[in-house]
Formats: structure tokens, C-alpha cells, sequence
């Protein structure tokens, strides 16, 4: 599943060919995606300019005077920019048109995806209402972070991946920041003292601005609104490496399971 770092790199790679266009056109080839699309769209859009894209943890939002569209990636879609005269594929299912002659599209195998027209206050929307702070926002700190593990008997791993909590920690990227903060994935959440959280919320925020730096992680279909591939992958301590040497201390690393997710780390390590 996309997350974060590919919806980040998705929203960068695509707003400097939106920004400033007007919407020509907008063709629903499959409105059953998670949610039915609005019958009405087009009606919402077209002849509306596109003035900013934003991202609100694996969500991102074009937003104009009269609404906001909210666009979710689901399980295996992506956005991408074409020609608009480019025929679309079997699983291409909207096109966003644009003065320029160009066209978002948005491909969706799985119809996991979402694309949401929304009226009221984007933040109020049931998505979006509930979302903890962005890891990478001045508001998730160590005194946040701590204060929101005390008595939580969660393990740390699943209590971190909580949109609830911190939006946008997925399951690489908690792989990844456990390893950095030397942390066990299975401790209760409760347990970490002070400088643990603030070790954990550092890694938090390295992984996933390197991730963003890269394009974030290619593991089956991802690609970036320029249709290219993330190379964080090639970085990956731990995630997917199950009983190949820790890179900083040689010891195997282990796979579990947690939440039915796998979790990779190194049993020396991580305490």
C-alpha cells in the first residue's frame, strides 16, 4: 500500500503540472472504486483552476472555493500524468483533463482507491477528522509522543503504525525507525522512557525524510506521478531481510508478526 513517503512523492511530482491549470474535463470509466465516485463530479470540476495540492497523511486533497477532492491511493493505485489523448488501460479508471492537454489518471487494480468529492471543511471529513498530527510537523514531538504512550500496553510497533496516534508511519517505515531508536517492536509502549521516545521520534522523522528523498519504496507496484519507480528500497535495514546479517552487528535478523503485519528486526539490537 502506498504510504507517506510515495503519497508525498505522488503530490510533489504532480503539482507543478497542476497548479495554475484549469480542469477540462473529468471521465469516469469505473465509479465502483471503495466508494462510489460522485455521478456529479465533472460538474464540480470542470472549468475550476487547480491552485494547490496538499497531502494529509496518505490522503491528498485538491482543494477550491466551492469543495475539495480527496484522492486515496487504496492498496495498488497511482497517479500518473499522460497525454490526454492516451489510451487508457483496463484498470485506468478517471482522468482528471487539463488546458494544457495533459491528464491526471488514476489507476486502481483492486478498486481499493478513493476519490471523494467533499463539500464541507476538508478536516472535518470522517477520513480526515480523526488523523494524529504528521510526523514530519512541528506538533509530533517527544513530549506528544510520550505523553500519548503512558499506560498504553499496545506494542510499540502497532501503537506507532495508529493513524490515530501519527499519520503515515506504515509498516516498512516502522520497521525501519524501530531499528534506528534500538527499539524491540514488541515492547509495551508504556515501558519507553523519555530519551527512548525522543530516539524513536528522531528516526521516525530521518526514515521517512529519506524515503521522501528517494521516492519513497518500490516493493511490488508502486510508481511516482512521473511514472517512475521509489528507490528507498535499496536503504532498508531490516524490512523484508529476515535472517540476513544486522548490518550493525552481524546477528541474523528475525521476522514475527504483529497485527498480522511483518515485523523485522534484530534480536540484539533492539531492546
Amino acid at each position: 500500500m502506498p504510504e507517506l513517503p510515495e503519497v508525498e512523492t505522488t503530490r510533489r511530482g504532480i503539482e507543478p503540472h497542476l497548479k495554475g491549470r484549469t480542469i477540462s474535463a473529468v471521465v469516469v470509466r469505473n465509479p465502483r472504486l471503495r466508494w462510489p465516485v460522485e455521478p456529479d463530479l465533472e460538474k464540480y470540476l470542470r472549468g475550476y483552476a487547480v491552485n494547490e495540492v496538499l497531502r494529509r497523511g496518505k490522503y491528498l486533497l485538491l482543494p477550491f472555493k466551492h469543495g475539495t477532492l480527496i484522492l486515496h491511493l487504496g492498496m495498488s493505485g497511482s497517479l500518473r500524468l499522460v497525454n490526454a489523448a492516451t489510451a487508457p488501460g483496463k484498470h485506468d479508471h478517471l482522468d482528471i483533463c487539463l488546458d494544457s492537454g495533459s491528464c491526471l489518471r488514476l489507476t486502481d487494480p483492486r478498486r481499493f482507491g478513493a476519490v471523494l468529492w467533499c463539500q464541507e471543511e476538508p478536516s472535518q471529513h470522517p477520513l480526515l477528522a480523526a488523523l494524529g498530527p504528521e510526523p514530519l510537523a512541528e506538533e509530533f514531538t517527544t513530549t506528544y509522543l510520550y505523553q500519548r504512550t503512558r499506560n498504553r500496553k499496545a506494542p510499540i510497533k502497532t501503537f506507532i503504525m495508529d493513524s490515530k496516534v501519527v499519520v503515515g508511519v506504515g509498516n516498512i517505515y516502522a520497521n525501519e525507525a524501530l531499528y534506528l531508536a534500538g527499539i524491540h517492536p514488541e515492547r509495551q509502549a508504556a515501558t519507553l522512557s523519555r530519551p527512548r521516545i525522543q530516539r524513536l521520534v528522531a528516526a521516525i522523522r530521518q526514515v521517512l525524510t529519506e524515503a521522501i528523498a528517494a521516492g519513497g519504496t518500490t516493493l511490488r507496484d508502486f510508481v511516482g506521478g512521473d511514472g517512475r519507480p521509489g528507490y528507498f528500497a535499496q536503504q532498508l535495514n531490516v524490512y523484508g531481510r529476515d535472517q540476513q546479517p544486522c548490518p550493525r552487528c552481524t546477528t541474523p535478523l528475525r521476522m514475527t508478526r504483529l497485527g498480522q503485519r511483518a515485523t523485522y528486526y534484530c534480536p540484539h539490537c533492539q531492546r
